[in-house]
């Protein structure tokens, strides 16, 4: 038992509120929900399409919010789809012989 540590599992989700939410995901909920509560407050509900309408900003920040596994969140898996679709693809070699060997190479 000498030099070995026991390290938790889980000490990221220490970190956040109820173990899965950072603060900006919290508020970022409560904005849907409040929009939402808005517009059910203020539409009229002669069809079902209101109803959907009233009800989408809650849905959509409560899908974002939602926990995955090997992610955080929903939210964070279309960023970093993003980040990687938008970055350069081409990577150039810049290892120990990148200065080194033909001239004529560019």
């Amino acid at each position: 038992m000498f030099n070995q540590y026991l390290i938790p599992a889980n000490t990221k989700r220490g970190k956040l509120i109820l173990g899965w939410f950072r603060p900006f995901d919290l508020a970022l909920f409560g904005s849907g929900i409040l929009v939402s509560l808005l517009l059910l407050a203020f539409l009229q509900f002669d069809s079902t399409i209101s109803i959907i309408i009233g009800l989408a900003p809650a849905l959509i920040t409560g899908f974002l919010v939602m926990p995955v596994p090997n992610y955080h969140n929903m939210l964070n898996i279309i960023i970093e789809a993003y980040e990687f679709l938008t970055n350069r693809q081409k990577y150039r070699w810049k290892g120990w012989c990148y200065k080194s060997g033909d001239k004529k190479r560019k």
